[in-house]
């Protein structure tokens, strides 16, 4: 129950204790430890006030926002009917119903705050009740005080959302631009800036002085820690993104991308991942990638399953994706003393550049350590660097029907499929890098160029006059006379064995940017968790402990919220379009024939079918991904085995880490523990058509 910088007190977890000797297990990572034991609550449910995400009221803004905070389940029941009651001299009293917290559980939970617009900037103090309704009445559990701060516009302050991951409330923080005369001649521009680790959003926005010319957006890869910039710290990132563009009104062609350490990576992997999203790109002491800094494992003669495993983690593959930062400016700026990220990060990076790319500056700080600040101007100046902000400003992306080439690669659709006008939505080898490299020339409306590794290919015709017929030569084939289409503004090409032809828009039953895979897919769209009840008392409780186990960590990790049910109560016809992670095998979870009954995977007691190949033994481990019947983008995922041995092996497989990857469907055995990727029976990625025999699997032998 340690916090990430030793809070012990900021992460308490409830922890069910039984008459007598209690033996407690301890993974430590730094080989040091401070457990700290708490008397039991003096109620059943109680806030944990530590751990709160609030925004700040905004002086002349009518407030109507959300806000967070933990609530710790005592008793060893699901606690129901639970509300949180809000009122400061700010905020009128608001009364907001939140979700199911599990038995000996907890959960960080929304509240709604409302109220008129606050005249002056000043510190308030909210006041939450923690109420449960029984029989038509209101009784108070717990009370809680959390600061409440008022700030003017033009100050910093911090902003909420609700994340569609999976329903939380996450926030950022804002520097808000300062123009001349108090105007803007221009819609503003927007610089985004991603922290490091253990930094959080605030903190960093501390380190910048405002400017006349930009906002400073600092989003918070949902902890001080987080996701290092990827996965689910990429997918706040771009909520932040998209929510404040819209709150600030900036320009779209003038949206640009720095960051410090873990930040600095974020940087260059957001950049690499999403090119036509910013304008101009300045890592600050930033690392490359998980094999250049992390250390991430490599096989270096790779057995067909690690391959498997490898391409599972290639959107990850900084350097891969390098050639997508060919038209943006680049600014690094690196401390030669730096005794944390190396300078060699930066200098291999550099050398990468040096091979294609013609619009970078690199500036080595002489005795700058990780963190420093030599200059007596405002800011700190390894992030608020002067010629790093005047470099920004002199670049801007193109408006989309200015573009006449794209040359864009992806090492996953389902992560990143576009750049301006051209779309890799689907792979002949999936998981492995795609790129196109296209032309478009206005006077014959020709889309003339050559692709790798593509198997469906989308072009966007917004940035075309309409009506008259379009070419299209790929990969030396021609197709002429491409008639306008009359329902979509695009037009979708596919590639079999070689040979390129038009299609109707695809079925959003197949693979797509939409739904793509990856066993880790399964928890987005604000995710459900369902364990089973139907197994052995043994199973059944590992189902329940697991999904509440992960439930805890995305929450730990990741600042979230997820729903924990039990398969008995899980109701497959509501709420259709959210995915859902299901805790056991069909022998145990009664919600599986309802949502896997047609999956080609099955996992039973004893055995595992993948196809019409089985796997057989208790001790079996299972993860994968499906779509879900009914929805056009949501997916089932399965943490399951075929007995509770096979079930508690997962236990020793992280999946809320970044740089650890997992393949859309992956069979492991108890040999795992004592002889690593051996011990993987199976792995693979299900077909464009979530078929196994048009899929790509590996076994050993």
């Amino acid at each position: 129950n340690c916090g990430p910088h030793g809070e012990t007190d900021k992460f308490p977890i409830p922890i069910l204790l039984r008459q007598g000797k209690n033996n407690l297990l301890f993974a430590c990572w730094n080989k040091r430890m401070k457990m700290p034991v708490f008397s039991s609550p003096k109620y059943d449910a109680i806030f944990n006030a530590r751990d709160y995400s609030m925004p700040d009221l905004i002086v002349s803004e009518p407030t109507d926002t959300w806000a967070a905070v933990v609530v710790i389940n005592a008793t060893t029941a699901p606690m129901k009917n639970l509300y949180i009651k809000a009122s400061s001299r700010h905020i009128e009293t608001t009364l907001t119903p939140i979700s199911q917290i599990p038995a000996v559980g907890l959960r960080k939970v929304g509240f709604r705050l409302q109220g008129q617009a606050p005249s002056s900037a000043s510190e308030d103090k909210l006041k939450l009740e923690l109420v449960r309704k029984i029989d038509g009445k209101m009784q108070t559990l717990d009370t809680a005080i959390i600061p409440l701060h008022i700030r003017m516009p033009d100050a910093k302050h911090q902003r909420t959302f609700i994340s569609e991951i999976d329903g939380s409330v996450q926030h950022y923080a804002i520097v808000p631009a300062k123009p001349l005369n108090g105007q803007f001649k221009q819609p503003p521009a927007l610089v985004f800036s991603t922290h490091g680790a253990g930094v959080d959003s605030w903190w960093l926005a501390e380190a910048y002085e405002p400017k006349t010319w930009c906002h400073i957006v600092t989003p918070m890869n949902r902890r001080p820690f987080g996701f290092d910039w990827e996965e689910w710290g990429r997918m706040d990132a771009l909520e932040v993104l998209e929510d404040a563009q819209k709150r600030l009104q900036t320009d779209p062609q003038r949206t640009y991308i720095t960051g410090h350490s873990m930040g600095g990576h974020g940087a260059w992997y957001l950049s690499a991942t999403y090119p036509d999203k910013f304008a101009a790109i300045a890592p600050s002491s930033g690392w490359i990638s998980m094999w250049s800094y992390a250390r991430a494992l490599k096989f270096e003669t790779p057995t067909a399953i690690e391959q498997i495993l490898r391409r599972s983690q290639s959107a990850s593959d900084v350097l891969g994706l390098a050639h997508n930062y060919a038209n943006k400016g680049i600014y690094i700026i690196h401390g030669g003393n730096d005794d944390d990220v190396p300078v060699s990060e930066s200098h291999m990076m550099i050398d990468k550049l040096n091979s294609f790319h013609k619009d970078f500056v690199y500036h080595e700080e002489p005795d700058g350590i990780h963190w420093w600040d030599h200059s007596e101007d405002p800011g700190v100046d390894c992030v608020d660097w002067p010629e790093l902000f005047d470099f920004l400003a002199r670049h801007r992306n193109p408006e989309i029907e200015s573009v006449r080439q794209v040359n864009f690669i992806t090492a996953n659709p389902g992560v990143s499929a576009w750049s301006y006008w051209a779309g890799i939505e689907a792979q002949i080898k999936q998981l492995q890098l795609s790129s196109v490299n296209i032309s478009y020339n206005p006077s014959t409306r020709l889309f003339k160029g050559t692709t790798d590794n593509v198997a469906r290919l989308a072009l966007s015709l917004d940035h075309i006059r309409p009506g008259q017929p379009i070419g299209i030569e790929l990969d030396d084939q021609q197709i002429k006379d491409v008639a306008w289409p009359t329902e979509h503004n695009k037009i979708w090409l596919q590639q079999n064995n070689g040979q390129w032809s038009i299609i109707t828009k695809p079925s959003l039953s197949l693979k797509g940017p939409h739904r793509y895979g990856l066993f880790k897919d399964a928890f987005r769209n604000r995710m459900m968790f369902v364990y089973g009840t139907r197994g052995t008392e043994q199973e059944n409780a590992w189902a329940l402990a697991k999904a509440c186990y992960d439930a805890e960590v995305f929450w730990y990790r990741g600042n979230g919220s997820v729903d924990v049910i039990a398969d008995v109560a899980f109701d497959a016809q509501a709420e259709p379009d959210r995915n859902i992670v299901l805790y056991g095998n069909a022998d145990t979870n009664a919600a599986w024939n309802k949502l896997l009954a047609d999956s080609p995977v099955q996992a039973n007691n004893s055995v595992i079918r993948i196809g019409k190949r089985e796997l057989n033994g208790n001790d079996l481990a299972c993860l994968f991904i499906r779509p879900r019947a009914g929805s056009d983008i949501a997916c089932v995922g399965v943490v399951g085995g075929s007995g509770v041995v096979g079930m508690k092996l997962i236990d020793r497989l992280p999946y809320f880490i970044a740089g650890v990857g997992y393949p859309d469907c992956i069979v492991i055995s108890s040999e795992m523990l004592s002889k690593s990727s051996t011990g993987v029976l199976s792995a693979g990625f299900f077909g464009l058509d979530w078929g196994v025999n048009s899929g790509e699997f590996a076994w050993r032998d």
